[in-house]
């Protein structure tokens, strides 16, 4: 009988699978540094995170080399502390390939979404942008100032919630979980950029509402990371649940109900 590629594996493969290697795997990305309004950080952030020691926000547009196949991903993500730690709380995390969109939603708790992930060099002129729903929210538009020196390996430490939203529509089917997710970064080439990064308006992702008050870096880099993650906490469904909304596009899909009809309407 023909193997049934859909049945189940057995305990070698299982094994197998896990200890397979992964190749190095190197990115082109650009990364901008900017103080927004500390309010608005502190508002994005659910409990048990707090402000970091700084209202900045971090945006990246990269483009990877995975496997052969080109991969855009981006990240827009505020300054946050948990537990005595900094780090990153990402708020959306734009995708152009499936596969790395629902690994890491399903084993990190990554706010990952499908969405276009664009960077592209001519000579010192960079573009770059991530758009979602045909709105472009991020954009950085620039020039190559020059080379900067090469920084030692890195360490940077993500924030992420891992939750299932209830079957029946009512909180949550179990405790969602804070995990911490240390990535540790080397970078083989780094300049500096100048230029400016532009915020608009979109629904779905509205990253306008962390203006840029002050731009501190721009830099565009060849960078190759690894990561780990682990759970750090459970935390209290009633703090989480009014922060529910930032995972999806509809920000009403949490009240679960219907809007009610305008004048307009009638």
């Amino acid at each position: 009988m023909t193997r049934v590629r859909y049945g189940p594996r057995d305990a070698a493969e299982m094994a197998g699978a896990r200890r397979a290697a992964v190749p190095e795997i190197w990115s082109t990305g650009l990364v901008a540094h900017w103080e927004s309004d500390p309010d608005a950080v502190a508002a994005v952030l659910p409990p048990p995170l707090e402000p970091g020691p700084r209202p900045v926000v971090r945006a990246a547009v990269s483009t990877v080399a995975l496997h052969g196949r080109p991969l855009g991903a981006g990240s827009v993500a505020v300054a946050a502390r948990h537990g005595g730690q900094d780090g990153w709380y990402p708020l959306v995390m734009p995708m152009t390939g499936e596969r790395a969109l629902t690994g890491g939603r399903e084993v990190f708790g990554e706010p990952k979404k499908l969405g276009e992930v664009v960077l592209e060099r001519e000579g010192l002129v960079i573009r770059a942008r991530l758009a979602r729903h045909g709105i472009a929210f991020l954009e950085v538009r620039g020039a190559v100032a020059r080379e900067l020196p090469l920084p030692p390996p890195a360490q940077r430490l993500d924030f992420y919630f891992k939750f299932l939203p209830a079957v029946d529509g009512d909180g949550f089917d179990a405790d969602p979980l804070l995990i911490h997710c240390t990535r540790t970064e080397r970078v083989r080439r780094l300049e500096s950029v100048t230029g400016d990064v532009v915020l608009r308006e979109s629904m779905y992702d509205p990253v306008a509402d962390l203006p840029v008050r002050r731009l501190l870096d721009l830099t565009l880099g060849e960078r190759a990371t690894t990561q780990q993650g682990r759970v750090a906490a459970k935390v209290n469904p009633r703090d989480l649940l009014p922060y529910v909304h930032q995972r999806y596009d509809d920000v009403h899909q949490i009240l679960d109900r219907p809007r009610p009809p305008e004048a307009s309407d009638r």
